[in-house]
């Protein structure tokens, strides 16, 4: 499929204006992703004859290892979307299920930081049109196509936001190979949608007929694209975008060059640095066709005779010549792990995301703080990532409650949760999350949404004795800026006691502050127990205890 084609189609027939040119920097991108850019990869050599000789530079193929890289960290088999809801919940995860949604979005991320822009696109099985309006039943299924930019046209971008787009896709139907064009173009009434099929012969497209069941043209009667963008997080330098994005290594092209010229290098030594021994002409034997052959190429006798030039006046030994090339082994290693934490540096993972044969141990400390540039980068990249998934769940559950016709709400709370224990100590944060519940600086919903992944009123309802809203947290009211107590030197003893451990100044301004609530009535004992527990970061059993201790 040419892309090109496609678009110089579109500006024909709808007169639009929409540039090609940007194409083919994603062309070139692709080309580094699959690891062979002819213009550099290729070259000649004049071999001892005169005669040209074709080579091709040995290539480490790192452009794709660094989508792969960055696909791994941004979403994998730990990245959870929890939807407030159990039936929301389950009709996403059957959606998902049914197009392989982890896998397939994970190699989406991937093509998405070679090409610059990636989409998800909603597509539905088993759909009819009432006038123009689409008509779906509970046996409609929703399916997803996963694109890169070399699919995607944008026809309309405000505020850098592509709002009206044709997507792209290559179709094999019973043995022969068509191009599909779907357009999404926002008007006043909603999304209408629009369907093509075309034959592509001699780089142009001949528009053919619909396969059957499917629709020409409908409208949502909605605002809610039906598909999703996702983009690198980084400014696109380059112009004539058109609203897509910028490959994460487009800035390293020089940087991938010099890893597989070095890595071309390392090979080519090794290639010709085999040992090489120079014969004297006399030691071989020729046959009638003139064929020369060595002596370990025939059977002959121990004893061959010479005559007495083949040792010369300085003793060395005229018959047999070793050379031994260097492999230079180690300047190569060394010209390659320059070159990899380069392209390391360049593409976001810091300096030292490529290491090799390091041997070197490193504290956990020193691991984070090498990590640092990647985490940074990372938690930008979970932005684009969180909105796109976030932007496909509510398609998907309009689509499930319009078109399919279940009883989904369409505006949940929808929290992404990212599995970020490849590049932070997870169970540092959560511990200094604790102390911050223990020192009043945070609510304990928020340190338990944290650590089991879910919102905050999931979390609140965990509680045994919470409240099920945040307004009603009992947590809230104990924290209140009223005039504490003053210290009862019982209640910390004991509180000390119990522990094992003494309390800072805001843990005990708590545990005064609750103690006189739960004496007040204020608090049950259940909720008292419950808070103390959180706040101070001890057991129930213990808070029981100090409770006890304090009437």
């Amino acid at each position: 499929m040419n892309i090109n084609s496609v678009v110089d189609y579109l500006n024909k027939t709808n007169g639009y204006d929409v540039p090609t040119g940007y194409y083919a920097h994603i062309q070139e991108w692709e080309d580094w992703w699959k690891g062979y850019h002819k213009p550099f990869h290729d070259f000649k050599e004049s071999g001892y004859d005169g005669k040209t000789i074709k080579r091709k530079i040995y290539s480490l193929k790192m452009g794709k290892k660094v989508c792969e890289d960055w696909a791994s960290i941004l979403l994998n088999e730990k990245t959870e979307v929890v939807i407030d809801g159990k039936k929301n919940n389950d009709f996403i995860n059957s959606v998902f299920e049914l197009n392989t949604f982890w896998q397939s979005a994970n190699e989406l991320v991937e093509k998405t930081f070679y090409s610059g822009t990636g989409a998800f696109v909603l597509r539905f099985e088993g759909l009819k049109l009432s006038g123009e309006k689409a008509l779906g039943s509970k046996d409609t299924k929703i399916r997803m196509e996963y694109l890169s930019a070399l699919n995607i046209v944008p026809l309309s971008v405000k505020y850098g936001k592509i709002v009206d787009v044709s997507f792209v896709s290559d179709v094999m139907h019973e043995g022969k190979n068509y191009v599909y064009v779907e357009t999404h173009v926002l008007k006043d009434t909603g999304y209408v949608i629009s369907n093509q099929y075309f034959k592509e012969e001699a780089g142009s497209l001949n528009p053919i007929p619909l396969p059957d069941g499917m629709i020409e043209e409908f409208s949502t009667t909605s605002d809610i694209p039906l598909f999703s963008i996702i983009k690198p997080n980084i400014v696109n330098t380059i112009d004539g975008s058109n609203g897509l994005g910028m490959s994460v290594f487009a800035n390293s092209i020089d940087n991938l060059q010099g890893v597989d010229l070095c890595y071309n290098n390392f090979n080519r030594d090794f290639k010709l640095g085999g040992k090489k021994v120079f014969l004297n002409d006399s030691l071989t034997t020729t046959t009638e066709s003139g064929e020369k052959i060595t002596p370990d190429d025939t059977a002959q006798q121990l004893f061959i005779q010479f005559g007495d030039d083949f040792i010369d006046k300085n003793g060395s030994n005229n018959l047999i010549q070793e050379f031994n090339p260097s492999l230079r082994v180690q300047e190569n290693i060394d010209g390659l792990q320059a070159q990899l934490d380069y392209l390391s540096f360049k593409c976001g993972f810091g300096t030292k995301h490529y290491q090799f044969n390091t041997g070197a141990i490193i504290t956990a400390t020193q691991y984070v703080g090498d990590k640092q540039e990647l985490m940074q980068n990372a938690s930008k990249n979970y932005i684009v990532v969180e909105r796109a998934l976030k932007a496909l769940i509510k398609g998907i559950l309009w689509a499930g409650k319009n078109i399919c016709g279940i009883d989904l709400d369409e505006n949940p709370e929808i929290k992404v949760n990212f599995d970020d224990s490849y590049i932070i100590d997870t169970e540092s944060e959560l511990l200094f999350m604790q102390q911050d519940v223990a020192s009043g600086l945070i609510r304990p919903e928020i340190y338990l949404a944290k650590k089991y992944g879910v919102t905050e009123k999931e979390a609140l309802k965990m509680m045994p004795t919470a409240s099920t809203t945040v307004e009603d947290n009992p947590f809230d009211q104990a924290l209140k800026n009223i005039e504490p107590p003053t210290a009862n030197t019982t209640v910390i003893d004991t509180a000390e006691n119990v522990t094992g451990r003494s309390l800072n100044g805001a843990q005990t301004q708590s545990l005064i502050a609750i103690l006189s609530q739960y004496s007040a009535g204020e608090l049950t004992l259940g909720q008292a127990i419950n808070v103390i527990s959180i706040s101070i970061g001890i057991t129930k059993d213990e808070a029981k205890k100090i409770i006890e201790g304090a009437e």
